[in-house]
């Protein structure tokens, strides 16, 4: 359904609940199109999964989570308190059913469809942050191939099947095998254990951190007010969509959009969006240097991604499915730093800083939910997975056109929330 607020027509103001890069994309975009808009988020810009990430807008790498080897992997490190991808046992009844349709989705037929599914939003998710970039986010985004590394050509191939099967079902990336001397060139930091490299071209990267901020800054210097506090539900009264605090105070406009991560489902559940949307924890942290690093490093073999960041290395990794707002466990990041440590040299692992969690929001199905819901007025955005970032701005760019005209694009259609 297309969606239109209670009053019919197009919004002529909106609220956007959540101040990650999918909210406030959305606000943006809205904005151009002449809407006047409100940001709320129950803790302030980016302090979600839009902060501690890679910072990679990386639609050569935008592979779907549901493979049908994670599930394989995943019943294996049932038991390991330190495995790259960690499913804890847990009471939580939500959770086992997440995880019962997450494995039921991940077979080739699913994973191709969320491939496919994804091919509009990976052709035009760069040109919407050069969009955002012509117009006044002061935030650069820097063009840099994204170099994977391995032990051996044997490791690799892995990924390479992985890029013929995007490449079977559409998605041509361009890449290159290459040798040990080849792979030093652009990753300086490897150490003799690493042998061969992929390089993924055609990819940029970004401090995450301060882009969304300059998005926000850019919101706001265009006549958004962004407010700090939690939201309890959303309702259609009348000819207006209402947000509620838990003080019973509420906000009114025309359309709300819930673009609140890892905790979607708590409010979009209300509005008939049975597509449930759960917390991926990812771990961050920033090492000092002793030799540069140009450009980023993906570490397949131990699931982690190695960012150029503030003078040193932003190193980030693991997926661990647990409660969103559970507390940090250390074991994860000694984890990290002990599968990294073989494998890059010159890094100061004793300085590091910056030791982050955050939740990224997952699907069982590999498709975020972008769309009207049942309740007129009210849209949702989120549930991208690891692919938030790049995702986000174009996300932003077709909702506000599916809101405004009351017909979602036709790239939208894969990811119904009502599917």
């Amino acid at each position: 359904m297309g969606g239109v607020p209670p009053s019919g027509g197009a919004p002529q103001s909106a609220i956007v609940v959540g101040a990650g890069i999918v909210g406030l994309s959305t606000a943006w975009f809205l904005q151009e199109r002449g809407v006047e808009v409100t940001v709320v988020d129950r803790s302030g810009v980016a302090t979600g999964a839009s902060w501690g990430n890679a910072g990679w807008i990386a639609p050569g790498l935008a592979i779907p989570l549901n493979e049908p080897s994670v599930l394989r992997y995943g019943l294996r490190s049932l038991l390991n308190r330190t495995a790259p991808l960690h499913i804890p046992f847990t009471a939580d009844p939500g959770l086992w059913r997440f995880l019962a349709a997450f494995a039921a989705n991940c077979r080739w037929s699913s994973w191709t469809r969320a491939v496919r599914a994804n091919l509009p939003l990976n052709d035009e998710c760069v040109a919407a942050f050069d969009t955002l970039a012509a117009e006044g986010v002061s935030a650069p985004t820097i063009e840099a191939p994204i170099t994977a590394a391995f032990g051996s050509r044997d490791e690799a191939r892995h990924l390479l099947q992985e890029l013929r099967r995007l490449a079977d079902a559409g998605q041509k990336v361009d890449h290159a095998e290459l040798s040990g001397d080849e792979l030093r060139e652009y990753v300086p930091l490897a150490s003799p254990a690493l042998t061969t490299g992929v390089r993924i071209d055609g990819q940029r990267y970004i401090d995450p951190g301060a882009y969304v901020h300059a998005l926000a800054r850019s919101v706001v210097a265009r006549g958004a007010t962004i407010r700090t506090f939690e939201v309890v539900d959303a309702r259609a009264d009348g000819s207006r969509v209402s947000v509620h605090r838990a003080n019973g105070q509420t906000v009114t406009a025309d359309a709300v959009v819930l673009a609140t991560g890892a905790w979607l489902s708590r409010l979009a559940a209300r509005h008939k969006v049975r597509v449930p949307v759960r917390a991926g924890r990812g771990y961050s942290f920033t090492v000092p240097l002793d030799r540069p690093a140009p450009g980023p490093v993906y570490l397949p073999g131990v699931r982690v991604a190695c960012t150029p960041y503030q003078g040193g290395l932003r190193v980030a990794g693991t997926m661990e499915f647990r409660a969103a707002d559970a507390p940090a466990a250390p074991a994860r990041t000694d984890a990290i730093v002990e599968s990294v440590r073989p494998v890059l040299d010159g890094l100061r692992w004793e300085e590091r800083k910056d030791v982050w969690v955050g939740p990224r929001p997952v699907t069982p199905d590999g498709r975020p939910v972008i769309g009207a819901t049942r309740t007129p007025g009210v849209y949702v955005a989120g549930g991208h997975g690891m692919w938030g970032l790049t995702h986000g701005p174009l996300t932003g760019r077709l909702l506000a056109e599916q809101i405004t005209t009351g017909e979602p694009a036709a790239s939208l259609r894969e990811f119904d929330p009502l599917r």
